[in-house]
Parts: C-alpha cells; sequence; structure tokens
C-alpha cells in the first residue's frame, strides 16, 4: 500500500461527502434512515430470539436466524456511519476505518448471496423431496452450508481488500458516497486501479453467474413438481412458503447486478447512491418484515414475546 503525493508518503483523509449536496434533506434523511434502522434492528434481532422457541428449531429458521444476523450486521456498519454524517458536519473517515468498513460491507454482502441460495436448496428438498427432508437436510449438512457462506464471503472481501491496498491514495481524497464502496475507493486512487476492478468484477460475475444458475435450476424443478400437484390449494400453499424467499433474491440480486455486474462509467454519482441506499440500508429491513408477515409461527411468536415483555414491566 502506498500513499503519495509527489515523493511524500502520507496517511490519506478521506472524506464520505453522503448526501451533503442536498443540505436541506439532511434532517428529514436522518429521519427516514434511523427509522429503517430501527425497525432494522427490531426485525432482525426478534427473528435472531424467536428461533430460541422451541416451535421453531427448524432448518428454515436456522438460515432465517443467520440471514436476519447477517442483515442486522450488515446494516450496522453501514447505517451507524451514514447517520454520523448526516448530522456531524466534520465527514471525515480515515483510510484503515475506510478499509475496515469495505471489508466488513462485502463479507456480509457475499454470505448474504450464498445465505440465500442455502435456502433455495432447503425448499427445493422441502417441496421435492418431503419424505427424506429430515434425513437431507441434517444438522451438519445445514451447519456446513451456512459455514461456506460465511467462509467464502470472508475469502471475498479479503482478497479484494488486499488488491486495494496495493494502490496509491493520494493525501486528501473525496469519495462522493456516504459509504466505503469499491468503485468509490478506487475512484480517488493516485494508480491505475484495473487490476482491482477487474478482480471485483470477476468475482461478482461469478458469485452472482453461480448463484442464480443454482437458485433458477432448484425453482424450475420446485415449479414442475408444484404443477404436477392435483390439489388447487396444495399450488397455493406450496408457492406461497417461496415468496418470501424469491422477493429477497430478486430485489438483492438485481441491486447487485446493477451494479457491480454491468459496470457503466456514464452511471451517475446520485444513481449510484441511491441503489447502494437499497441494498445496504433498505433490504435488511425489508427481509425480516417479508418473513415475518407472511409467517403464522414468526407473529405468533412475536406477540407471545411482547406480552410476555408487557406483563412482566407491568408486574
Amino acid at each position: 500500500m502506498m500513499f503519495s503525493e509527489g515523493n511524500q508518503s502520507l496517511i490519506p483523509t478521506l472524506i464520505l461527502l453522503g448526501f451533503s449536496e442536498y443540505p436541506e434533506l439532511q434532517v428529514p434523511l436522518f429521519l427516514v434512515f434511523l427509522s429503517i434502522y430501527t425497525v432494522t434492528v427490531v426485525g432482525n434481532l426478534g427473528m435472531i430470539i424467536i428461533k430460541f422457541n422451541s416451535k421453531l428449531h427448524t432448518v428454515m429458521y436456522f438460515f432465517l436466524s443467520h440471514l436476519s444476523f447477517v442483515d442486522f450486521c450488515y446494516s450496522t456498519v453501514v447505517t451507524s456511519k451514514l447517520l454520523e454524517s448526516l448530522i456531524v458536519e466534520d465527514r471525515t473517515i480515515s483510510f484503515s476505518g475506510c478499509i475496515i468498513q469495505f471489508c466488513f460491507t462485502c463479507i456480509f454482502g457475499v454470505t448474504e448471496t450464498f445465505m440465500l441460495a442455502a435456502m433455495a436448496y432447503d425448499h427445493f428438498v422441502a417441496v421435492c423431496n418431503p419424505l427424506l427432508y429430515s434425513t437431507v437436510m441434517s444438522q451438519k449438512l445445514c451447519a456446513l452450508l451456512v459455514a461456506w457462506s460465511y467462509s467464502w464471503g470472508i475469502v471475498c472481501s479479503l482478497t479484494i481488500t488486499y488488491f486495494l491496498l496495493t494502490l496509491s491514495y493520494c493525501k486528501s481524497s473525496i469519495i462522493n458516497n456516504f459509504i466505503c464502496e469499491h468503485s468509490a475507493i478506487i475512484s480517488v486512487s493516485c494508480s491505475d486501479p484495473y487490476i482491482s476492478q477487474m478482480l471485483c468484477f470477476t468475482i461478482a460475475i461469478f458469485n452472482e453467474a453461480s448463484n442464480l444458475v443454482i437458485i433458477l435450476m432448484f425453482y424450475i424443478i420446485i415449479c414442475i413438481t408444484v404443477m404436477r400437484m392435483h390439489s388447487a390449494s396444495g399450488h397455493w400453499k406450496t408457492f406461497s412458503t417461496c415468496v418470501s424467499h424469491l422477493t429477497a433474491i430478486t430485489i438483492f440480486h438485481a441491486t447487485i447486478f446493477f451494479l457491480y455486474c454491468i459496470p457503466n462509467p456514464k452511471t451517475s454519482w446520485l444513481t449510484v447512491k441511491v441503489a447502494t441506499v437499497f441494498y445496504t440500508v433498505v433490504i435488511p429491513m425489508l427481509n425480516p418484515l417479508s418473513y415475518t408477515l407472511r409467517n403464522k409461527d414468526v407473529k405468533n411468536t412475536f406477540r407471545k414475546l411482547v406480552s410476555t415483555k408487557w406483563f412482566c414491566h407491568s408486574i
């Protein structure tokens, strides 16, 4: 890693512009993002807590609890700095802090990608091989799928981060974003970022293509299996269990594909910011809401949890 300005070695100071070009929107945006973050924390921590309900000790809730943990961490890493930048005039961030933020967002982003693929496999086995479900989806396999998701996320993140650290950076650089995202970091580099860009693009394409092929294959087989069912109620019940998962997959992958798999130098920074807000701030809120509102067991557990807390406080 080199920091340069002429022949001097320097520690760069990075400035996250965020949404500073809209000063009249700073307070409204702060309130909006704070509300979203509050819902995200409550929703995802709630999904983690209700896993301890004995009725929800199933494979689906095992994956959901880890997805909620990833979403909670993902949102916290990004939104905490975003909220700070909206109320504090000093928008500087140290280079090490910027790299650490990028590293963690990359870990959680890639992990969520493969966690959604693991959940697609769970749906596939549940619909197409219900009699063998408990045998196939063993605790060992589920643990391996989750461990693989985290491990691959760490490998991808450390690899991309390493190549970012090999670039040279100027003394003072302005990042036209609210997050230390890959394209924003390389935009302030003083050296040729071609290798780092191609590496990030290659990893993003591999992750997206492999996941989408796996998920598409599973859901094609699921659709064929469902269409062979004679009961119309069976069709609806099976499809309804997949709606939440398909919604999460569509929103998440569409945004990632737009940002990282279709590089377009003409894309405005405002478009990039809005897309980044969507997949780093909004999606972590939508996932728990989607699964909660569509699942009676989860809603009932939430009601019991809230009523128990209220009763204890009233005493």
